[in-house]
């Protein structure tokens, strides 16, 4: 690889959900010349919402991708550089830090922040993503309000799934609860919490089959994996709630991580266990992910960024 074809930049931003461009919009302000490249989902997961009604400063609510935008160009009016291309290798063996873009492109960074997010994990039916954002989602906080007073599904047996099935017992006349197995991986306390919430309706061994509805989500068809006794009931909202991936892969054996591939960073802060590369957002984060979140983080990440530049004379 001849040298010539490494382009050097100050701050390199990897991802562009609120993190990320919370993250460009304070490097910019601080003259540290961000490069951000936007990934395989520009936007990030706010990309595939509808109404975002919990971000502060919208108060008749916004659409997901259009609040993106926003962000974009807010991020490109302090001067950031937002391109499109997916980090697809890095080498954090020594400084300045090296990031392949696109199989195709090296760039040399002073300072990284990896603001790569996490992808809900899906169940694979072709409904479940032609109803995403009409009656389905994967994220009861998100859009469970949309659905007070009415009839819920939701899918899974974790911690995660026993607090969204409690958050929306609170909203929704009856949230069906399916689990694949005859118990729930759940904690002791969560699990009693759960089984002691009136209108939450639990089905064990139970697998879904298809949601259904033409253009909004009506009703969902499930099957019980022990009796193959298949059943219809009629919904408004399916959420699905087994689990997030955080999007890390290429950091692993670089940065540290937790077992389900999240990074580690130090707590009060967005510092890794290397210096000058920094992480925020969902890649970080698997207690909150919430859009709001996430930009605070951004804003960590981009004063650590500036402040370890600083140090090092190189802004």
């Amino acid at each position: 690889m001849a040298e010539s074809s490494v382009e050097k930049v100050h701050c390199l931003i990897i991802g562009s959900g609120p993190a990320g461009y919370t993250a460009a919009i304070y490097a910019a302000r601080a003259n540290m010349k961000p490069v951000l490249y936007q990934g395989i989902q520009p936007g990030g997961q706010l990309t595939i919402t509808t109404e975002v009604e919990n971000y502060p400063g919208y108060p008749d609510g916004i659409q997901g991708p259009e609040m993106m935008v926003h962000f974009e160009k807010q991020a490109a009016r302090m001067g950031a550089d937002i391109r499109f291309g997916l980090a697809t290798k890095v080498d954090f063996s020594k400084q300045p830090y090296r990031v392949e873009i696109d199989e195709e492109k090296w760039i040399e960074a002073d300072a990284v922040i990896i603001s790569t997010g996490a992808s809900a994990k899906w169940l694979g039916l072709e409904s479940e993503q032609r109803l995403n954002g009409f009656g389905v989602s994967a994220c009861a906080v998100c859009d469970g309000f949309f659905f007070r007073g009415k009839e819920v599904a939701i899918v899974g047996a974790g911690d995660t799934a026993a607090e969204e099935a409690l958050y929306l017992s609170k909203l929704c006349s009856t949230v069906h609860m399916f689990i694949r197995r005859d118990q729930m991986r759940a904690s002791k306390v969560m699990q009693d919490r759960v089984q002691n919430t009136s209108n939450i309706k639990i089905y064990w061994n139970t697998d879904t089959e298809e949601i259904l509805g033409e253009h909004k989500t009506e009703a969902v068809r499930i099957k019980n994996n022990k009796t193959g006794e298949e059943q219809t009931i009629a919904i408004s909202g399916f959420f699905v709630a087994i689990g997030h991936q955080p999007n890390s892969d290429i950091f692993k054996g670089w940065i540290d991580m937790d077992e389900a591939g999240y990074i580690k960073t130090v707590p009060g802060s967005s510092k890794t266990n290397i210096e000058g590369i920094f992480a925020a957002g969902d890649v970080q984060d698997k207690i909150y992910r919430q859009a709001v979140t996430a930009a605070g983080s951004g804003c960590m990440a981009a004063l650590d960024t500036e402040r370890y530049l600083s140090a090092k004379g190189l802004v």
